[in-house]
């Protein structure tokens, strides 16, 4: 397997942006709050707003990128992202966005791992506290949490996009 690296994103990142967001709804639509059709209803200002949250207060965005050698920037295919935002005081960093390439997939790879040490690293120095949404029926990213440390609260909130669906409220400490 090839090898990566994590970078945060910026407004000129915004066509591969765009295009690993189109790939994770195609994978996995119940992961995220967006469905496709309002994805590819979105202007080219809109995905440039998205890759420039790598630098703004308060957000994170990180993307781990194939290394390419042969490409003038060193990098490749895009495998894998994973944001971050804080909604406010209260409830502190909160984990978003989190995908990863089907084939970049599992602990072996390393790629959500190496994703959620830089979420993670920012979050310290928000709070003291990571809190994520997953979706109930989304076992493979639930195992994935727990297994990096995050624990069940018991809160549940509406899924927006499917009524009656939930999403399981994690929570771990930093």
């Amino acid at each position: 397997m090839a090898g990566f690296h994590v970078r945060r994103t910026t407004a000129d990142d915004w066509r591969q942006v765009r295009a690993l967001r189109l790939e994770m709804l195609e994978d996995t639509p119940l992961a995220f709050l967006e469905t496709m059709e309002h994805a590819l209803a979105q202007p080219e200002a809109e995905w440039r707003n998205r890759g420039a949250r790598g630098s703004h207060p308060g957000r994170i965005a990180l993307a781990a990128i194939e290394s390419d050698p042969v490409s003038p920037n060193g990098e490749g295919r895009w495998i894998g992202t994973m944001g971050g935002f804080v909604p406010d005081a209260k409830t502190g960093p909160m984990l978003i966005g989190v995908y990863v390439s089907p084939d970049y997939r599992g602990s072996r790879a390393g790629v959500a791992d190496a994703l959620l040490d830089g979420i993670e690293e920012w979050a310290r120095m928000q709070a003291t506290t990571l809190t994520l949404e997953v979706h109930e029926r989304n076992p493979r990213a639930t195992r994935f949490y727990e297994r990096r440390g995050f624990h069940d609260t018991g809160a549940r909130t509406p899924y927006p996009l499917v009524a009656g669906d939930l999403e399981v409220v994690m929570v771990k400490r930093l």
